[in-house]
């Protein structure tokens, strides 16, 4: 059974040797743009108006998402898990030798990630709304632009999914589990 001081207590859910990390809105704010950008991926060619609302409410998710991470609880908040590219290419390093430090939140590369992924939705969503204006509607470029957005996106998706997978492994914990609960040991 365990004592006091092995169980961390958050609000009033107590779980012995677990932490609340991820609260709700970052993972609904996370399943929800998985889903969408899912949606919207299929949908691009086949059907113009869902693609669009999709992507009208993946744009509303993203600015949710820069306020909750200047307003949010600690671990959503990019002051907890942005760091320096050094530190990143030294955690990215330690982590092919298997000896990288175990984070709470985001580890360094985790939050590259974030504001990577951030970032890239941001294009495709600002390109793909400047499509539908009369200003742009047609305008090669910016269809270029939308394309290699989503393109690259999907690549950070692919690293994004790997790395998930090789810190799970590397921690010996289930981030995806913890992604849905918000729970994760301490």
């Amino acid at each position: 059974m365990a004592d006091a001081t092995d169980t961390i207590e958050t609000g009033r859910e107590m779980r012995p040797g677990m932490v609340r990390v991820w609260d709700p809105f970052v993972r609904i704010f996370h399943w929800s743009l998985v889903g969408l950008f899912a949606f919207a991926w299929a949908t691009g060619d086949e059907w113009g108006k869902a693609h669009e609302l999709a992507g009208y409410v993946i744009a509303g998710l993203v600015a949710l998402r820069v306020i909750w991470g200047v307003v949010g609880p600690d671990h959503a908040r990019f002051s907890d898990f942005v760091r320096s590219p050094g530190i990143t290419l030294r955690f990215i390093a330690d982590t092919a030798r298997m000896k990288a430090k175990r984070y709470i939140g985001h580890n360094p590369a985790g939050g590259m990630m974030v504001l990577a992924l951030l970032a890239m939705i941001a294009v495709i969503a600002t390109t793909g709304y400047m499509m539908t204006t009369n200003a742009y509607w047609g305008v090669e470029w910016v269809e270029e632009v939308h394309e290699g957005a989503v393109n690259i996106t999907l690549g950070l998706v692919v690293l994004h999914v790997a790395g998930v997978i090789f810190a799970g492994i590397e921690h010996k914990e289930n981030l995806v589990k913890a992604m849905i609960t918000g729970w994760k040991r301490n």
